[in-house]
């Protein structure tokens, strides 16, 4: 009986399951001072559909004929959902260019909503893909009751994929989220009443 019991610790131990490895987008890009600081601004948090406010690192093969269908990586994922992942990155950026205040400041002269519509790595071969941010931004006046428009606009940037996996679909979009914020904050300094 003892020897059976000695016979079951020589059996191999089942291996671990591999760890998920997470990814996050890097430190910002170094941003030059700005000439003038523009008006204070109130960010809202970003908002997206369900299907992107999870850890979930999202691809689509749309070589496959399933190009719609989003499909998680297994062993991959954000270190926070991509909407919380975005906003900090914005944060970061606009605080180089003007005061970044929480959203309802009575202090901003206008307030930034920014809806996250896609944030993912897209694949048109097996080894060819891209990541791709789309934003939908509205710039309103803050501290009036009506708070009016001063403008609305799309983004939509892609970009090529160093690697095809979850690496390099993680630098992918790095890289075009950080072209997003770009264009997004030149486009803000041409607003009414925004500087």
């Amino acid at each position: 009986m003892a020897a059976l019991a000695l016979a079951g610790c020589a059996l191999p131990l089942p291996d671990k399951p591999p760890r998920t490895e997470p990814y996050d987008l890097g430190p910002p890009p170094a941003a030059g001072a700005a000439a003038t600081p523009g008006a204070p601004l109130a960010l809202a948090p970003i908002e997206a559909s369900p299907a992107l406010d999870s850890q979930a690192m999202v691809y689509r093969l749309l070589y496959a004929g399933a190009g719609q269908q989003p499909r998680p990586y297994a062993q991959a994922r954000w270190s926070m959902p991509p909407p919380q992942l975005l906003a900090l990155r914005l944060r970061q950026r606009l605080a180089a260019t003007r005061p970044v205040l929480d959203a309802g400041s009575a202090l901003a002269a206008l307030q930034l909503r920014v809806e996250l519509d896609d944030f993912a790595h897209e694949f048109s071969s097996p080894q060819t893909s891209e990541g791709v941010v789309r934003l939908r931004v509205t710039a309103l006046a803050a501290g009036a009751r009506a708070q009016p428009l001063l403008g609305q606009r799309s983004f939509s940037v892609r970009r090529p994929a160093p690697t095809p996996d979850a690496a390099g679909g993680a630098q992918a979009l790095r890289d075009a989220t950080d072209e997003a914020l770009r264009q997004l904050i030149d486009w803000l300094a041409g607003l009414p009443a925004s500087g």
